[in-house]
Parts: C-alpha cells; sequence; structure tokens
C-alpha cells in the first residue's frame, strides 16, 4: 500500500463504471486505487486501505451504499462522493445528510469528475479513513489526532502519538519491534530498541491507569506490542 499517495477506493458493482473511473483517474499518477463490489467488502476495504476519498455507489448488492456511509460516519470523517443514477432532489438531501461530501448523477463527465475529486481532496486535506479506537476510558482519534482518558485529553509528544498509532490502526494484533523501529525511528537495529522501550513506558505512564499492570498496551516477549 503506498504511503505518498492518494488513496482512492471506489465501492461500486457495474463492471462498466468502475472500468471507467479507473481509466479516468489512472491518469494522475499521484492517485492509488482500489475498487471492490459490496458494501461489506468496501468497508473492509476503508479499514485495510485507508482511503483519503471514497467513491460510492448507492446501489449495492448487499446493502444500500447509504448504510455503509452511516457506518462510516461513525469513525471517519474522509470525503465521500456518493455515485447514483437517481437524480432527484430528495435523494441528493438524503445522501448529503448522511454525512456525504458531494454526489454525481450516472453518467457522468470526466471533467467533472477530476474537479469534484479535486474539491473534495482540497477541502480535508490529508484526512484518511481510520477509524477512532475506544477501549474502556481510552479514546484515540486518528484523524484529529487526539487520546483522551476519562473523556480528559491526554498531551502526547509527536512520537509518542506516532508510536500509539502504529498500535490502534492493528488492534489485537502484535505489531513487531522491528517494524515499529523501522516506521518511528527508520531503522531495523536492535541496538535501537531501548527508544522503544522509553516510548512505551512513556506512553504507559499517560494512558495506562497503573503503568505497573498495563492494560490498553500489552508486551509480547521477545516479539513486540500490542494494544488491546
Amino acid at each position: 500500500m503506498s504511503t505518498d499517495q492518494i488513496r482512492i477506493l471506489i465501492v461500486d458493482d457495474e463492471p462498466a463504471i468502475v472500468k471507467q473511473l479507473v481509466q479516468v483517474l489512472k491518469s494522475n499518477p499521484n492517485y492509488d486505487l482500489l475498487s471492490c463490489s459490496t458494501g461489506q467488502d468496501g468497508l473492509r476495504q476503508i479499514e485495510y486501505f485507508r482511503p483519503h476519498l471514497l467513491l460510492l455507489d448507492l446501489g449495492l448488492p448487499d446493502m444500500s451504499g447509504l448504510e455503509v456511509l452511516s457506518r462510516l460516519r461513525k469513525w471517519s470523517l474522509v470525503p465521500v462522493i456518493v455515485l447514483t443514477v437517481q437524480d432527484n432532489e430528495n435523494i441528493k438531501v438524503q445522501v448529503l445528510d448522511s454525512g456525504a461530501d458531494d454526489f454525481l448523477c450516472k453518467p457522468f463527465g470526466t471533467a467533472e469528475l477530476m474537479a469534484r475529486i479535486r474539491v473534495a481532496l482540497r477541502n480535508h486535506s490529508s484526512i484518511e479513513a481510520t477509524p477512532q479506537f475506544v477501549s474502556g476510558e481510552l479514546q484515540v482519534n486518528l484523524n484529529a489526532k487526539t487520546v483522551k482518558l476519562d473523556d480528559k485529553e491526554i498531551h502526547l509528544s509527536r512520537t509518542e502519538f506516532d508510536l500509539l498509532a502504529l498500535l490502534v490502526r492493528q488492534p489485537g494484533q502484535v505489531i513487531a519491534q522491528k517494524q515499529l523501529l523501522k516506521e518511528i525511528w527508520h531503522t531495523t537495529s536492535d541496538d535501537q530498541s531501548h527508544y522503544l522501550r522509553i516510548y512505551i513506558n512513556q506512553l504507559r505512564k499517560k494512558i495506562e491507569k497503573n503503568p505497573s499492570e498495563p492494560k490498553h498496551i500489552l508486551t509480547e516477549p521477545g516479539v513486540g506490542y500490542r494494544i488491546v
């Protein structure tokens, strides 16, 4: 998965539309594309692919695009452009009230599509679809870059937050020490592992009620760390 390009996820079950979208969007080398054809798969791919923009069809085979949008808005502010063949005011109002940023009626023009994508990305800067992590009294909002404990905001340094974010994006999974070192300190040398231990301890002091008996950030001896 690219980390420096604009990631766009297409959720549409019409092969002809998907083909058209891919052909058009590939004209911009800065766009990294992924497509799927069902709402459930779309929601799964959103968490994995972490798109900066979602192109969402209303008429999906397993659920309404509005339901996908409703679920997504519970944990992400990523911009969404809805694609629909229903060109009437009631649908447009419902789409916007459900949290969409924009909509396009099928069939649509290439120039208009690209313009609306540019506007959506410009208005939302670099927001990506990453869920808000909640575990007991701990709340982490990756888009707003805030951390709260018992509804009180906790100040973290940039490195502390980046480390916590890596763990939060894969809750319950063990993240190897070398991966954490590579992502945060751009090294895989075991000689630098003391940095990781120091920052894990600092994080625990800030987000654990009892740092000596952590409930959130757990150590997997000889492997790495995971957040639960």
